[in-house]
């Protein structure tokens, strides 16, 4: 065996087509191929996770049991590996308590420096930690800013309670909540809320006093609208869903907390100074100049304080983060800024011959910005490291030591290796990539017209600056600008200032139950079609229902734990993974039964299935490129570029009269011939009278955009600038338009 190889024999996780792969160790791999071919299955299902389980195999039993699981892929063999480190796009926490200090440990160390040398002296580092006690502002309790429930949202005053006038989620038309308050007693269920007398309006919101006063009085136990809201909202230590998080951001208005003033700290730990800043102060300001003053501070006593906090603060610099403040709530950060943050504790490793796995590790940045990206991969590289990269970007292409290409298409038209070598015979070969690296789409040198304006006015949101700009309507507009210009936040404020349906980069929300059947709404159609042929209730061909096997209860398979082995998780031998009872499989349509369904793609079901209801919540995903999914496949198994996909499918099924989307970057994991499915998709909107906004790095969308906003010139403090705004064939003069060949 070649000890200089990572030989992979037999791959076979997802839609890997027993793949046999020999890859040189100490070199900088990048994989490519189109949008759920494959890559991600090979890297981080099969080699990561082989990698993965055979550290945790090292430990003891009690700590293998707390360390993350890896479930051992699909292979015939896999040798050559070393100690893996995964580095992906997943954004970091959204705990309103993470910020970029605390997540990178740059605030550990700044506390131990102004616990040992601030003046007055305080003692202990935790005295300076929002996140204890001993620290935090008591007015916030650490968070800098106070949320206040805004209860003239709750309701709707021209409706009764029959008529839904309660708008928090989860009380819908005859839904359990709103029976709860119809069925109380103690309220005119059938007269609009703006005809209630006061009491009975303040007892329905808080309760207490004033559903005392009422004849009859509520029920025993009676919980108010805001003590429901600060129950299921808002007193949880959980990391909220993106579904609750809307809830939040609707029906509450937060503001800088009136004591600390967004410092989180209490008045003791504010008061302290070091060479005259507070560490309020200090984490407010940009880490490029930051980490200038630290390495000022020349106090022997902390000098490993300072080297360590200074080389953490030039390290995240260096790869493109400088303009961060250790402030800043990691919930705001992009994925590619979470990724690159990750990246930040690798850069002073001093370990050899490990794996290190990126995933599309040019994410959120311009092409301005992505050397520095690419120099931070050969640099550990050439440290005696083997880097692997899942990437479709030509530039990181470009400096790789090997492309390895899966496809040639997606789902089951894919999974096998049609391409490996290096960088310039891949732009000769007859492959997905080549043929998309060759064929770019050009400008658009006639923009359409737009049916108006709408004004983003006195934007200051971050580092903008009094921004105030026009974005036409009806057309599609491109926001861009180097990381950290304040794209972002231009968007942040027209979704604020104007409202908007937003496609972001969170993943879709799944479990393993959920599918393009269930997330697409077709279940529905689909259960009353088996229904109306057997004469059985729909309910007897749900899996998560009377249909499910009784033996996996519908999920197909059987999980076993075993402690702090691997679980074992194995086809179910009653229903041999077709999830459904046999009584539900005896029945059929067209041939098929409901098991069959689950195993067509969604273009086959649009040729099979002719119900309109079906076709209806299918087609925008076949639209979208998505047409080689299978209607059963768990979501919880698609690709970043896949699930971006999905949402915009969504939101197209959805739209009805003209609005305004703002999509945050929806290029994420798509290859170059995805992007303009993508771009027929987003054209598709602008015909509709739809107004598009995109935040976006991807040249080739900027190219196919009506209108351009570009922001800059740097990013931080030396952005949040318009520099230009009108079409794309006009743009002169900045990063953006040297990209674009224009200079």
């Amino acid at each position: 065996m070649n000890e200089r190889m990572i030989r992979i024999r037999g791959a076979r996780s997802h839609n890997l087509q027993t793949v046999d792969l020999d890859l040189p160790r100490g070199a900088l791999t990048v994989f490519a191929g189109v949008s759920g071919s494959g890559k991600s299955s090979l890297v981080f299902d099969t080699i990561a996770a082989e990698a993965g389980h055979q550290v945790n195999e090292t430990y003891p039993p009690f700590l293998r049991n707390r360390l993350p699981k890896w479930t051992r892929p699909e292979a015939d063999e896999i040798t050559g590996l070393s100690p893996v480190v995964v580095i992906d796009q997943r954004r970091l926490g959204g705990n309103a308590r993470s910020t970029v200090g605390t997540v990178t440990d740059t605030w550990t160390y700044l506390r131990l420096l102004y616990s040992r040398i601030g003046t007055p002296q305080l003692g202990e580092s935790n005295r300076f930690s929002f996140n204890d006690p001993a620290g935090m502002c008591p007015t916030c309790s650490g968070l800098g800013e106070t949320v206040e429930i805004d209860t003239a949202k709750f309701l709707d005053p021209d409706r009764s309670l029959r008529e839904a006038a309660i708008l928090l989620p989860g009380f819908a038309d005859d839904g359990y909540w709103q029976s709860k308050y119809i069925d109380a007693g103690c309220f005119p269920t059938d007269l609009p809320v703006r005809e209630w007398t006061e009491d009975q309006r303040l007892a329905l919101l808080y309760g207490g006093e004033y559903a005392e006063r009422l004849d009859p009085k509520p029920p025993k136990g009676f919980e108010s609208l805001v003590a429901w809201f600060e129950r299921i909202y808002l007193r949880t230590s959980d990391t909220l869903s993106e579904h609750k998080q809307r809830a939040v951001d609707r029906f509450t208005r937060s503001g800088r907390c009136p004591d600390c003033r967004g410092e989180r700290l209490n008045a003791e730990a504010r008061a302290v100074t070091v060479r005259g800043r507070t560490i309020g102060e200090l984490a407010l300001v940009e880490v490029a100049e930051l980490a200038g003053l630290v390495a000022a501070v020349t106090e022997p006593a902390v000098a490993p304080v300072v080297a360590a906090l200074t080389e953490r603060l030039r390290a995240m610099d260096a790869i493109g983060l400088g303009y961060l403040h250790l402030g800043r709530a990691t919930a705001t950060l992009s994925g590619g800024e979470s990724q690159r943050i990750k990246t930040v504790k690798h850069l002073g490793s001093s370990l050899v011959e490990m794996l290190y796995i990126f995933d599309e590790p040019t994410v959120g940045l311009h092409p301005h910005d992505v050397d520095a990206m690419t120099g931070l991969l050969k640099r550990l590289r050439d440290k005696g490291n083997t880097v692997l990269v899942v990437e479709h970007d030509p530039a990181v292409m470009a400096v790789a030591d090997q492309i390895v290409e899966i496809g040639p298409d997606a789902g089951a038209g894919g999974g096998r290796v049609v391409f490996q070598g290096p960088f310039a015979a891949l732009r000769t070969a007859d492959t997905p990539t080549a043929k998309a690296l060759a064929s770019r789409a050009p400008e658009r040198r006639e923009p359409r017209e737009a049916a108006g304006a709408v004004t983003v006015a006195h934007a200051s949101r971050n580092n903008l600056r009094d921004v105030t700009v026009d974005l036409p309507t009806g057309v599609l507009t491109v926001l861009t600008g180097v990381a950290g210009s304040g794209k972002s936040s231009l968007a942040a404020e027209l979704v604020a200032q104007h409202g908007a349906i937003t496609v972001d980069q969170r993943p879709v929300g799944a479990n393993r139950r959920s599918t393009p059947v269930t997330y697409t709404g077709i279940a529905a159609p689909v259960r009353r079609l088996f229904a109306k042929a057997s004469g059985l209730p729909a309910k007897f061909f749900s899996a998560n229902s009377e249909g499910g096997c009784p033996e996996c209860k519908g999920l197909g398979v059987v999980y076993t734990d075993l402690a702090f082995m691997d679980g074992q998780e194995t086809v179910c031998e009653s229903c041999g993974g077709r999830r459904f009872s046999d009584e539900a499989l005896r029945h059929r349509v067209d041939g098929l039964t409901i098991a069959d369904v689950d195993d067509l793609t969604i273009a086959d079901a649009l040729d099979r299935l002719a119900d309109p209801a079906i076709r209806r919540g299918l087609r925008d995903l076949d639209r979208v490129g998505l047409g080689y999914l299978r209607l059963g496949q768990p979501l919880t198994t698609l690709s970043g570029g896949e699930c971006q996909r999905v949402k915009i499918a969504k939101e197209l099924r959805d739209a009805a009269a003209p609005s305004l989307y703002v999509l945050d970057e929806p290029t994420t994991g798509l290859h170059l011939r995805d992007t303009d499915t993508l771009l027929d998709v987003l054209d598709q909107l602008v015909d509709k009278g739809h107004t598009v906004v995109v935040i976006e790095h991807n040249l080739d969308v900027i190219r196919r955009a009506d209108w351009v906003v570009d922001l800059g010139p740097g990013a931080g403090r030396h952005g949040g600038r318009v520099l230009y705004e009108g079409p794309v064939a006009g743009l002169r003069g900045t990063p953006t338009a040297a990209a674009l060949g224009h200079d």
